[in-house]
């Protein structure tokens, strides 16, 4: 596609030193965006994005390659995951870089608050040098991401969801490194699908608009001397550029580019199975639920599946308790926990009674003074996931866990939430949609309606690329 051909006269920007498209392809963890999905991107002309979130690797006969966690101690299975890790960053990174052919550019995904995301980082950087164009960094306040990419002389984009956020970074250290900012990614946190960057002064419930944020960031950009030339990336709820028509050349905003986060997910090279591409074709708007589950402690955005109406089921089944008979806290609970002295609410006595008598015989206690109620197979799952932790993030509420100093949160393990590492890992190698975790941006329901997708029609990533710098 030419310049002439392409939405609104969409011209190519200068990144990483060649013309690409100013459309990428959003990097989704824990396998998902590999090296076929994000080499095709790069190879049709924009910004492939492999994940470097504990990305799979292959053996001989080119088969994934199991990654079995037989470490004696949480820390000694942190150290397999970091290895792992790097293994198939690297993996992916090179076989995307062949696929790609020279065209485009390749950049990879990390998130700030995995576990050993800086050796993670460093360690896939040092074997892919000259391969990687640019590294995409959110999920936390990733100070240290322009130092990295000064080291290993390769552009930095962090993602951030306000204004204030980049500025915090801007002047910590991203200043000292400002020649080799890539972009800015905007990832709008009620659209995205994944983690998003809520704060605790936005409602979950009402949306803002994106323009006059991704002004706000321009306007903060340029108060810092950053030049417009420098490309703020579009990120979450992005589908049709026809409908965002007001933001290209919109002197306002500077350049922009786009990201497509979910609509990759959908096309011949995704690696995501079957049973997942056939269920995006099904949903409905609002079926994706923003919800604060994950154990990162971060909003997060993915399909309302039997996982997530679980998760949602066993926090209903949750009242507050004192150790000392106090207040209203005049009852003393005696079922679910034994012979231990807790005092509840009357009437909340008579909710847990009611819970077990369903079957829901296990009081598990969760960091907020309160006693959820799980089945005594929930109970075993969660705690066997407890225990078998291997440290996926910095720091962990499912499992109490911190990458650092003591290797501890000092709180107490919260049985309200789940270990992400095992369901992202399941659900993206085949296992049961309907019981793992299932993410996807709030456009999603887009497959159902858009034309493109009629009577089944998979898409390759060039065939989508092409539609989608027609404007649709």
């Amino acid at each position: 596609m030419t310049a002439a051909t392409a939405f609104k006269g969409l011209k190519p920007i200068l990144y990483g030193g060649r013309e690409v498209w100013p459309i990428v392809e959003g990097g989704k963890g824990v396998a998902v965006s590999n090296h076929a999905s994000s080499g095709a991107w790069a190879a049709s002309g924009g910004i492939g994005t492999v994940s470097a979130v504990n990305a799979d690797f292959y053996d001989d006969q080119g088969n994934i390659v199991s990654q079995v966690y037989d470490g004696a101690s949480r820390k000694d299975r942190h150290d397999q995951l970091i290895q792992y890790a790097i293994t198939g960053g690297v993996e992916q990174v090179r076989r995307a870089f062949e696929i790609a052919g020279g065209q485009g550019a390749i950049n990879i995904n990390v998130l700030w608050e995995m576990g050993g995301a800086q050796p993670v980082l460093e360690g896939v950087l040092e074997q892919t040098r000259g391969m990687v164009t640019g590294v995409t960094c959110g999920a936390g306040m990733p100070y240290k991401l322009s130092e990295i990419a000064q080291r290993y002389n390769v552009n930095y984009l962090p993602i951030i969801s306000s204004a204030r956020a980049f500025r915090a970074l801007w002047k910590r250290a991203y200043h000292k490194v400002a020649d080799l900012m890539g972009a800015v990614v905007y990832e709008d946190p009620w659209l995205a699908g994944g983690h998003n960057g809520l704060s605790n002064a936005e409602d979950p419930l009402v949306p803002q608009d994106p323009f006059p944020r991704v002004k706000a960031l321009r306007d903060t950009m340029r108060a810092e001397g950053i030049a417009d030339s420098v490309p703020i990336v579009m990120a979450g709820g992005v589908w049709f550029l026809r409908d965002w028509e007001n933001w290209i050349d919109n002197p306002e905003l500077g350049q922009i580019v786009f990201q497509f986060g979910t609509r990759p997910l959908l096309t011949q090279e995704s690696p995501i199975p079957q049973a997942w591409k056939d269920h995006l074709r099904k949903l409905d708007e609002g079926d994706i639920l923003l919800h604060r589950f994950s154990p990162t402690g971060f909003y997060s955005s993915a399909v309302r599946n039997g996982f997530l109406r679980n998760l949602e089921a066993r926090s209903g089944r949750q009242i507050p308790y004192s150790k000392v008979e106090a207040g209203e806290h005049t009852a003393r609970l005696d079922v679910g926990v034994g012979n231990k002295n807790f005092w509840v609410a009357p009437a909340d006595l008579q909710r847990a009674r009611n819970w077990v008598a369903q079957g829901h015989k296990e009081g598990l206690r969760t960091p907020d003074d309160t006693i959820v109620f799980v089945d005594e197979a929930e109970r075993a799952v969660i705690q066997t996931d407890q225990k078998e932790c291997m440290g996926c993030l910095s720091h962990c509420g499912f499992s109490a866990w911190k990458d650092h100093d003591d290797f501890t949160t000092g709180y107490l393990a919260d049985p309200r939430s789940f270990c992400i590492q095992k369901t992202l890992k399941a659900i993206v190698h085949g296992e049961d949609i309907d019981q793992n975790l299932m993410f996807a941006g709030h456009a999603a329901h887009n497959f159902k309606t858009d034309p493109f997708y009629s009577n089944n029609f998979t898409p390759t990533v060039k065939q989508l690329v092409d539609r989608i710098m027609t404007g649709d």
